[in-house]
């Protein structure tokens, strides 16, 4: 089973937009075929997200919940300790847990954020592929 990290942006598109790019996701994780691998601060970085009114409009007009989408998430995700911080530094010091916990686990890594996807290549010789969800 090869071990995933999926930054909040991905998530939101997997649990609660339903983007047909992570149907292929989806589909991996529901027949075991990836480990979703995700931290404490993540899920409540999570809850933050959920929480700002632009999201939580949405989600009251797909007529979904924060507490729905969180129980999907905990369902889904293997909830590991935090990774100490690798040598790979992203200029955007809240997109650094998602890049360490791949590090740390080898795993790959998807990504919306431009400067995570900036650090592919330095990433790559750490085990850690980079790309986006359009490109899995």
């Amino acid at each position: 089973m090869s071990a995933l990290v999926l930054d909040t942006n991905i998530v939101l598109d997997l649990l609660l937009f339903q983007n047909p790019q992570a149907q292929g996701i989806r589909q991996a994780l529901d027949q075991q075929q990836l480990q979703w691998l995700a931290t404490v601060p993540m899920r409540e970085e999570l809850v933050r997200v959920l929480a700002y009114p632009k999201i939580a409009a949405v989600l009251a007009r797909l007529d979904h919940n924060m507490s729905t989408l969180l129980m999907q998430w905990d369902a889904q995700v293997s909830v590991v300790d935090v990774a100490p911080r690798c040598a790979v530094r992203c200029r955007d010091p809240d997109d650094q847990m998602f890049i360490d916990l791949a590090v740390m686990h080898r795993a790959a890594l998807l990504s919306k954020d431009r400067l995570v996807l900036r650090l592919a290549k330095r990433l790559l010789p750490l085990g850690v592929v980079v790309t986006n969800i359009g490109r899995c």
